[in-house]
């Protein structure tokens, strides 16, 4: 159609990792935004959820504006002990008010445990009010192999499509 402007997306990546914390150090698991009673726990400046953080990471890339690091580092004393729901929901806005409406985020983590599945779909509707988007989220083991495998941590991959406020 000829005068119709196209939509042009973009998209990014975000990646994210996180050991689990010491034994004598324990912290509570937060894993896609929630919380794993009886699971150990991840280190980090915040909540150490890695899905979220992998999800805000690839929003901010997908904008070419930073990236998690840039916007809640740990620099910044007021995120530390931050949930990675807050961390996803100001990212979201971050990214709106750099002109930009997200379309959604896709994000896969790797680890041995916890065993997601039964909570996918909880999951998924704790972070898509987050980022007002739709989130998915997927896991997976990495066969014993790595740091995953040998249950040293989590990490998390996602990606992100957006595109300019006005297009759609």
């Amino acid at each position: 159609m000829k005068g119709t402007p196209m939509i042009l997306p973009r998209t990014g990546i975000g990646v994210d990792v996180h050991a689990f914390a010491p034994e004598d150090q324990p912290r509570p698991l937060w894993l896609g935004g929630l919380l794993w009673e009886g699971e150990r726990g991840l280190s980090g400046h915040s909540d150490g959820d890695p899905v979220a953080h992998a999800a805000a990471d690839a929003l901010f890339s997908a904008c070419g504006i930073g990236d998690l690091g840039t916007h809640f580092g740990t620099d910044r004393p007021e995120f530390a002990g931050a949930s990675g729901v807050t961390l996803l929901t100001e990212a979201a806005r971050i990214v709106r008010a750099a002109g930009f409406e997200i379309g959604n985020i896709a994000v896969q983590f790797v680890g041995n445990r916890p065993k997601f599945g039964p909570r996918r779909e909880e999951s998924q509707r704790v972070l898509s009010a987050a980022a007002g988007a739709q989130v998915s989220v997927t896991a997976t083991t990495s066969d014993g192999l790595g740091f995953t495998g040998r249950g040293e941590g989590i990490s998390a991959v996602a990606t992100a499509l957006v595109y300019p406020a006005g297009q759609a």
